[in-house]
């Protein structure tokens, strides 16, 4: 058996060809080879065979008549296995749809990922509200309901290290931009048991948020209702809050018993 060598962080070649997956995926549309070239730190003899390799594979398509590369069938395919087996999404989601109707608003369920939150699931009712998260998107920690929700609750010492992966950058006048003003707002949190955005990583949108915690105290995930404020008031938005921490509640017993992959 042949040993690879190389690579970033020494993961040879399947690292190179994850990096060059993640590459086509940021783009978020179809992307040419020369596009692709222009970032890669690879030689263009190496990109392209990779290229090669992940089409056949399946990993990616490739339109012979544009000339360029999207996602293909069999990551989507790896994506919902994942997504049924290492997320509580599926259990979560009889709780998200019965929220949703009640609220009459958008809910989300959340989980950290990497210092930063992944937006594992969405309800929208049937009048939706146009807004940045959708299932699978990444965004800030700081800056959101559910983001918020989960930082205060996780250990002293994890806390630390996810702060430290915040950027802090202003995307709203309302921006809690500095780590102060964020640990503030974390001790608040664990004392009320909920979080909000107060226009804080969108204008015009708000949330309140619950954490999905287990028997230990520690989040599993999040839980928000969000809605614009052409919709509902900060002040009207509060009224979902028992329904929300029935919700939150509800998972966290499903969840009890569920075995994650480590």
């Amino acid at each position: 058996m042949n040993k690879q060598v190389g690579g970033a962080g020494g993961d040879g070649t399947v690292g190179k060809a994850l990096e060059v997956l993640d590459q086509v995926a940021a783009v978020e549309r179809p992307v040419r080879f020369s596009e692709l070239l222009g970032e890669s730190p690879l030689p263009k003899a190496t990109l392209y065979r990779l290229l090669q390799t992940l089409v056949s594979q399946g990993m990616l398509a490739y339109d012979v008549d544009q000339q360029t590369y999207t996602l293909g069938i069999r990551l989507v395919r790896l994506a919902h296995a994942a997504w049924r087996q290492s997320s509580i999404a599926p259990i979560a989601r009889p709780f998200l749809t019965a929220l949703s109707e009640t609220a009459g608003e958008t809910v989300h369920l959340a989980q950290l990922d990497s210092g930063q939150v992944l937006y594992v699931d969405k309800q929208n009712p049937s009048n939706a509200v146009d807004m940045f998260s959708q299932a699978g998107k990444v965004g800030p920690a700081y800056c959101t309901g559910v983001g918020k929700a989960l930082m205060a609750f996780i250990d002293p010492g994890e806390l630390d290290h996810v702060i430290r992966k915040q950027s802090f950058y202003a995307y709203t006048p309302a921006t809690l931009a500095s780590e102060g003003a964020l640990r503030t707002e974390l001790d608040t949190i664990r004392r009320d048991g909920v979080a909000f955005d107060r226009e804080e990583h969108e204008p015009g949108i708000i949330c309140i948020a619950a954490p999905i915690l287990n028997s230990k105290g520690r989040p599993v995930g999040a839980l928000s209702v969000t809605t614009s404020t052409q919709r509902k008031s900060l002040e009207e938005l509060i009224e979902v809050r028992p329904a929300l921490l029935e919700a939150a509640s509800g998972i966290a017993a499903a969840v009890e018993d569920w075995q994650f992959p480590a």
